[in-house]
């Protein structure tokens, strides 16, 4: 048994390292602690349809590289980036074989804490919902994760950076050019 700190005090360096032995439960753990992380990503860059496989994926590849895991960089942006290269593998496929991401029936449209949205409210929320995840499919690969891990991950530009090869001012350029694809795509939301 691996000799480390109570579940609540467990850092993701300690859990990596008991993964890096073998520990199946520390796996266990390390995996509820960031699939919430991993799915969100995937199904935000793929659609939901196929979020929970390619996570499935994600952790298998962490649990066969975790002996070679080494603690330079913070365990988050070391797992993004593992996330990040099976994303783009299942991206270039679908674009070969021009499938487009798969969107479940059940997704729920954002809503407002307390409201009750009228109908047509609720029509049009689903429609900006519908055109915000079309408009993001559009984007190039980096630019999309760049955007998924910033605005709905809440990562740092120097992580963003490090997850995806690159410097900060490329993260930033990628940004702006993602955010303008954006408003342009969504212009006819935006003016009403």
């Amino acid at each position: 048994m691996t000799d480390y700190p109570p579940e609540s005090d467990e850092s993701d360096d300690v859990l990596m390292r008991a993964v890096a032995t073998g520990d199946q439960q520390a796996f266990r753990r390390f995996v509820e602690r960031h699939q919430s992380l991993v799915i969100g990503t995937v199904a935000r860059m793929l659609g939901a349809g196929d979020a929970e496989d390619i996570a499935q994926q994600v952790f298998l590849n962490v649990w066969k590289s975790a002996p070679r895991w080494r603690p330079e960089a913070k365990v988050t942006t070391w797992l993004m980036t593992i996330t990040k290269r099976l994303v783009f593998n299942e991206s270039r496929r679908r674009s070969r074989s021009r499938i487009l991401p798969r969107q479940r029936e059940d997704d729920p449209s954002p809503e407002i804490p307390g409201a009750t949205p009228s109908p047509d409210r609720e029509i049009l929320e689903r429609e900006l919902h519908e055109a915000i995840g079309t408009a993001m499919t559009l984007l190039p690969a980096k630019e999309r994760m760049a955007v998924v891990l910033r605005r709905y991950e809440g990562m740092a530009y120097e992580e963003i950076a490090s997850v995806l090869g690159t410097t900060v001012p490329a993260v930033k350029s990628l940004l702006f050019r993602a955010r303008n694809t954006l408003r342009e795509k969504l212009g006819p939301y935006l003016k009403g």
